[in-house]
């Protein structure tokens, strides 16, 4: 049984590499492809393993400003020789499903998201240009999003991260696909009987997760607000901060395990596909006042829906919707148990990923060799 594992890129670390960890340990004898490379942004569970990368690897900038390459990645990713290989795993963006593999290969597809600034953003992201660049964005984007269209009909099944991406994915896709939410680490998760008066926001300081929101909620409501993650906007957001909210730039596991256990809630204002810092908030026994939409409706329990509460959501992503949950939170504290929303992130975990992706795609490869060839091959762990 030979396995490659297909991702788009060892630049940074994030969830998408958490996936990827995770399979290589399920898969020790996988080989793994990506577009590009960087040894100093290998995790543990990466270095040693064959990592066959691309030209891109080659040109100066590409690994810092990887998206703005995206019109190479077909190139890219059809340079990548998977030939021989019996199953090939793939977890991205386009470039990962992209590869071409074998006539009797099985290729499962992780997706995170159909890429957003080809499909349900592009015209929001269209706008945000210069109009001289908008053409030229325009044409691309064409040719990017009919390749990507293409790439996904020649994947045998699709996994979501989230219910939220699984709709996506009917909608620019036409694929139906089966939902296995990404590993959370919770394992360093804890109830601490010693809260202090503070709201906690994690994550990188970019414009999608709207951190402006939270610090213009706290500077009106004179709440305190600690804020833990580095990126472009961390001087733009600095300067709008008030004096009850500190951001702490980027801070090591230490310092995040503390602040996670002494907060009051965990605040959460982005529309994500899934969002991986309020489950983490959970394993503390946090409740999450988050933004009502995406992902986060499948890893928080409001304290609308009739069930024990693992926080409460505002409508509108604005600071004025904001505020009122705030307060709305503080009315109602009582009713968030520490160690019930503690156990709600049990359901998250990497244990519960592990297996599920592993019976899926144990389950997907036998069910694909039997159709095609008429017989069952070996379990991929024999």
């Amino acid at each position: 049984m030979r396995i490659a594992i297909v991702h788009p890129w060892f630049v940074m670390s994030g969830g998408g590499e958490r996936v990827i960890d995770v399979l290589a340990e399920i898969y020790p004898q996988a080989d793994f492809f990506v577009l590009m490379k960087s040894d100093k942004h290998l995790s543990k569970a990466m270095q040693g393993r064959k990592i066959q990368s691309t030209f891109l690897d080659r040109i100066p900038g590409a690994k810092r400003y990887y998206q703005h390459v995206m019109p190479l990645y077909p190139l890219a990713a059809q340079s990548l020789d998977v030939s021989g290989y019996d199953l090939i795993i793939s977890s991205g963006g386009p470039a990962a499903k992209g590869v071409i593999v074998d006539q009797n290969a099985v290729h499962v597809h992780y997706c995170h998201t159909p890429v957003r600034f080809l499909w349900d953003q592009y015209s929001a992201w269209r706008k945000r240009l210069p109009w001289l660049v908008r053409p030229f964005f325009a044409l691309g984007a064409s040719y990017l999003r009919e390749w990507d269209f293409n790439s996904a009909q020649r994947v045998d099944a699709f996994i979501a991260n989230s219910n939220y991406v699984a709709q996506r994915i009917q909608t620019y896709y036409r694929r139906t696909s089966t939902t296995i939410y990404p590993p959370v680490d919770i394992s360093k998760g804890y109830v601490d009987p010693h809260r202090e008066d503070y709201y906690l926001s994690v994550g990188r300081l970019v414009p999608g997760k709207r951190t402006e929101l939270l610090i213009e909620a706290c500077n009106r409501l004179k709440k305190k607000l600690v804020i833990a993650g580095a990126g472009p906007e961390e001087q733009k957001l600095k300067a709008v901060a008030g004096s009850t909210v500190e951001i702490l730039g980027r801070v090591d596991d230490t310092r995040l395990t503390s602040l996670y256990a002494r907060a009051k809630a965990f605040l959460f204002a982005a529309d994500d596909d899934f969002g991986i810092a309020p489950v983490e908030a959970q394993a503390f026994g946090l409740p999450i006042i988050a933004y009502g939409k995406g992902g986060v409706l499948e890893t928080v329990v409001g304290d609308d829906s009739g069930l024990s509460p693992t926080g409460t959501f505002f409508c509108e992503q604005t600071a004025d919707s904001l505020c009122k949950a705030i307060l709305h939170f503080e009315e109602n504290q009582d009713r968030f148990a520490p160690q019930h929303i503690r156990k709600h992130s049990e359901s998250f975990s990497t244990e519960v990923f592990r297996r599920r992706m592993a019976d899926f795609i144990q389950k997907c490869y036998s069910n694909e060799v039997e159709k095609r060839l008429g017989r069952q091959k070996p379990s991929l762990s024999e």
